[in-house]
């Protein structure tokens, strides 16, 4: 295989073959990624001009940090609506020069952010968001760049206050469309879809924009009112610097994109690694993309991640390596220094369409169903987080979609089961007691439980009014504990065990715990509890309870075994 790793160590893609592959993908990607990247910034409210340098620079950077093979990085759709609603935010009149310099500080801080979590060693922040809340989360977002760019699609202006509110502006405004307008919008929507359909992951946006560009030029369509990117800087980007004055206000802002960027980096890198490369190393990450972003930031680029469809264009095209981004950050200067007079006729309309046809893939109703058919909780909870973007706005989505993960994850561990468990008749297996397995045996006296999963303060005091109801309804002697689901016994939930203790002596039961991890036995031992339980209430396993106890209740002569048995 051309992309084997040799004896030596160095994969193939360093031979002339492997770099054939990478230079062929660099190009491909280059067709989608560079007329994507300025349709995005348009979304943030930037010249397009701002979207190749997006594409220049910070993919030169991560192409010498990341730690995936293939990873192709540069403006997303997420990144741009997030980083276009806090410009909105800090320069509502969109004055060109502030709104530059704004973009610029955004994106250093978001870059300042992500090396400052590498430091700490935050990688595993990207987990924070669960994959349910995410794809709601995403969904909103699809839907508020689709109203964002219905405008433009026909020819319209509406000022903005809300996705509702501009949903009722846009039809209010809908008798003034632009049908030149629409119909340039309509043409671009065919070659992008027709195109899609027939030859996937072709360089669809690059032929819609040239089609753009060339009935621009060729209709006089600036002249028919149809509106145009207009004027773009010819040559590479010059080095411009925050403005640390902004720095107070963005902050808050450049966490949310901070986080989605880092997040959607290592989604992208996760799918489309190859099983023989290397895996994504979380920390790395943090370093490349931070990296990248800030350096961007010194040459006016706006917020960047890991693109998922752009990545799997380089996937499709054959490439092996980061060469593949260095061919396209190549194609960026090129287009840069050669064909900005061109990119001034393209019309906008044609941009807004690019936009459209490649964020509608953010809303998944196929995932939204999958998720409804497993877990229902989930669903609530990836409706609440799509709620939250539409309502609240996106970077307060970012803050509903934490908050909203991190109660889900709450509410799965505050509430942890505990088992009663059974002998299988007839076999040394203990198991859950389960209508499935009504022949399964119990001994009277005893009562053994299962609780699973880390105690803690957030769930102590649940479980153990579930041991104390269960308690109450089979009226044991001895309570056992099977606590070989338990990793790990937080400080507040070890207190109330040894408090759960006392009191069950005093009601005349015996407290035995069995099959201790390493972590929770220390605490334990720490805490002087197992000093109080012995070695005689300290056992090894369930088994061994099950043995012990039995031993006792013979010797007391088939009664069962006092709550006292072993102190």
């Amino acid at each position: 295989m051309e992309n084997s790793v040799s004896s030596t160590g160095k994969t193939a893609s360093a031979d002339p073959s492997g770099l054939r592959f990478d230079i062929v993908a660099g190009l491909t990607a280059a067709a989608v990624v560079l007329p994507k990247a300025m349709a995005y910034a348009t979304v943030a409210g930037l010249p397009v001009a701002v979207g190749l340098y997006t594409a220049f620079v910070p993919m030169l950077i991560y192409a010498m940090l990341g730690s995936s093979r293939v990873l192709s990085v540069s403006s997303t759709t997420t990144l741009a609506i997030l980083a276009g609603t806090q410009l909105g935010l800090l320069v509502p009149d969109g004055d060109p020069a502030r709104l530059l310099t704004a973009a610029v500080t955004l994106t250093a801080l978001v870059g300042v952010i992500l090396l400052l979590a590498a430091a700490l060693r935050l990688g595993f922040v990207a987990n924070f968001i669960s994959t349910p809340v995410l794809t709601g989360f995403k969904a909103g977002i699809g839907l508020v760049i689709v109203l964002d760019q219905m405008p433009k699609l026909l020819g319209l202006h509406i000022t903005k206050a809300g996705f509702f509110r501009d949903v009722f502006s846009l039809l209010q405004h809908l008798p003034e469309t632009s049908l030149l307008t629409l119909a340039v919008a309509g043409a671009t929507f065919a070659v992008l879809v027709g195109m899609e359909l027939l030859w996937p992951h072709s360089p669809a946006p690059l032929v819609a924009v040239g089609g753009g560009i060339a009935a621009s030029w060729y209709f006089g369509l600036g002249e028919l009112h149809v509106s145009t990117v207009g004027l773009i800087p010819q040559g590479l980007p010059s080095l411009t610097l925050p403005d640390l004055t902004l720095v107070e206000q963005l902050l808050p802002g450049a966490f949310g994109i901070a986080l989605m960027s880092f997040t959607e980096s290592i989604a992208a890198g996760r799918a489309f690694a190859a099983g023989a490369e290397p895996a994504i190393n979380a920390n790395r990450e943090l370093i490349a993309t931070g990296a990248a972003n800030l350096g961007g930031a010194l040459f006016g680029a706006m917020p960047a991640g890991g693109g998922t469809s752009q990545t799997a264009v380089v996937r499709a095209a054959g490439g092996r390596s980061q060469k593949a981004s260095l061919v396209t950050a190549g194609a960026a200067a090129a287009t840069m220094l050669l064909l900005a007079p061109l990119l001034g006729l393209l019309p906008m309309a044609t941009l807004a369409a690019v936009v459209i046809v490649y964020s509608v893939g953010l809303i998944q109703p196929a995932e939204f169903l999958s998720i409804l058919k497993i877990r229902r909780m989930e669903f609530s909870w990836a409706l609440v987080a799509f709620l939250g973007v539409l309502v609240f706005g996106t970077l307060k989505g970012i803050v509903v979609a934490i908050v909203v993960s991190m109660v889900n994850l709450t509410s799965q561990t505050a509430s942890p089961p505990v088992y009663v468990i059974g002998r299988k008749r007839g076999a040394d297996v203990l198991r859950p007691l389960s209508p499935d397995n009504p022949d399964d045996e119990t001994f009277e006296g005893l009562l053994i439980l299962r609780p699973e999963g880390r105690i803690y303060f957030a769930n102590a005091q649940n479980i153990a009014d579930k041991i104390n109801a269960l308690v109450t309804q089979y009226q044991p002697r001895v309570v056992t504990l099977d606590m070989s689901r338990v990793p790990d016994i937080e400080y507040s939930a070890l207190q109330m065990l040894i408090e759960g203790e006392k009191r069950s002596q005093e009601r005349g039961v015996a407290l035995w715990l069995a099959a201790l991890n390493p972590s929770a036995l220390k605490v334990v031992r720490l805490s002087g509890l197992a000093e109080t339980l012995g070695p005689e209430r300290l056992l090894f396993n369930a088994r061994a309870a099950i043995e012990r106890y039995t031993t006792l209740r013979d010797e007391e002569g088939g009664r069962p075994a006092p709550a006292t048995a072993g102190r």
